[in-house]
């Protein structure tokens, strides 16, 4: 084995390829489960918004990526279009503990925020606990602001739930 650090390979793509969906959501609950005690009630939600993406698919407005080290997923993130028209919402962020501190979670949003001004959509929402204070710190990097929350008992637990929004006139791309 060499002495020189092994150069990593780092992508982030459309999740385009059989098996992606799938990984979504496995990801999501198995560390969620990990990392937080959350029930399969958690997994159920990432299924429904995975499914939701992939039956109602819309190139012009949706699209989703996966972050990958070396050819392995290690992250992924949605943008998926809102109720109201020139709105989207950003959905499932996650980056797999072995790739975190890598910026892979900026580079991510950032991706999905350069596409939704691309499609046109005027502000971007999300919806997130306040426990996840990595993510969090992501969202305000980009501007992302809280417009209002409330507590919930979810997943086996209770939370704080926390709207935030984005308003992608002006705002620069990262």
């Amino acid at each position: 084995m060499s002495t020189e650090a092994h150069q990593r390979q780092v992508v982030i793509r459309r999740a385009d390829r059989p098996g992606d969906l799938g990984w979504v959501v496995m990801a999501h609950g198995e560390l969620y489960a990990q990392q937080f005690g959350f029930t399969t009630d958690f997994e159920a939600l990432v299924a429904k918004i995975v499914g939701d993406y992939a039956t109602e698919h819309s190139p012009a407005t949706k699209a989703a990526w996966i972050a990958e080290i070396d050819g392995e997923r290690v992250g992924c993130v949605f943008l998926v279009a809102a109720d109201q028209p020139g709105v989207a919402k950003l959905r499932v962020l996650l980056v797999t503990p072995s790739a975190r501190g890598l910026g892979l979670g900026t580079r991510l949003v950032e991706q999905s925020l350069t596409f939704a001004r691309e499609a046109g959509h005027r502000r971007v929402t999300l919806w997130t606990t306040d426990d996840l204070v990595s993510a969090r710190r992501i969202y305000e990097h980009f501007g992302f602001t809280l417009t209002d929350e409330e507590p919930h008992h979810n997943f086996g637990h209770d939370l704080v739930g926390q709207n935030r929004t984005l308003d992608l006139h002006g705002t620069p791309a990262g």
